[in-house]
């Protein structure tokens, strides 16, 4: 497994080693490996909300066959309805 050196700040440090220490984790290694994997995991699901959100837009217009709307309103809907679903 390659090795890195990295530095926390006082704060995280501790957060680990009471992980480490209340046996939820056996190295501060794990932990931060299982905080990143945690962390991409939660932007794949954005990512794919938004992939469904984009393809929900297609659907509609394939569905009319055409948008009346200038090219920047959709966009326009789509950031406001990601921004409400928290995904922007």
């Amino acid at each position: 497994m390659p090795h890195q050196n990295i530095n926390l700040t006082e704060s995280n440090a501790k957060w680990i080693e009471a992980r480490v220490d209340g046996k939820k984790y056996t190295t501060a290694s794990d932990a931060v490996n299982d905080l990143i994997e945690q962390a991409r995991c939660q932007e794949n699901e954005k990512i794919e909300k938004i992939r469904a959100m984009v393809i929900e837009v297609e659907e509609s217009i394939e569905k009319c066959g055409h948008s009346n709307l200038i090219p920047e309103e959709p966009f326009d809907n789509f950031r406001e309805k990601a921004k409400a679903r928290g995904l922007l």
